[in-house]
């Protein structure tokens, strides 16, 4: 089934101010500009979907359990990336690790073990994750 979604345009202020994360400092009221969660986060459109993260074992990469990650299908997946996988058919999220032509999922939590995909095993990325975004 595929999915067409009209683009909608949400712009929302901000504020042109940084915030303070150690001391306060007293705030400006001028608003910079506005942004759009749309063109910050989705540059390929339509090659790009949503998925909700269920687990902790990314959570060295700051993905954490309940985050929502966006996740684009026309970014090339390199040894280094976190990505989407199918692998013998179950849904992950890890770091791609390459070498020759070796390939491993890499959790970024020491509590799980690395995967290697042996050849036994199929393998298929999703996309690269671009975004996460977490709720508090």
């Amino acid at each position: 089934m595929a999915f067409t979604a009209s683009p909608t345009s949400l712009r929302l202020p901000l504020y042109g101010s940084r915030i303070a994360a150690g001391f306060p400092s007293p705030a400006d009221d001028d608003i910079e500009a506005t942004i759009d969660l749309n063109e910050q986060l989705v540059h390929h459109p339509a090659a790009t979907f949503f998925v909700r993260v269920q687990g902790d074992s990314m959570i060295g990469a700051g993905i954490h359990n309940g985050d929502l990650l966006v996740v684009d299908r026309a970014l090339e997946p390199r040894s280094g990336s976190i990505v989407v996988a199918v692998v013998d058919g179950e849904l992950t999220v890890k770091r791609l690790k390459t070498e020759g032509e070796q390939v491993w999922l890499m959790p970024e939590n020491p509590d799980y073990p690395p995967l290697e995909i042996r050849d036994e095993m199929a393998l298929h990325i999703w996309g690269v994750v671009a975004h996460a975004v977490r709720s508090f």
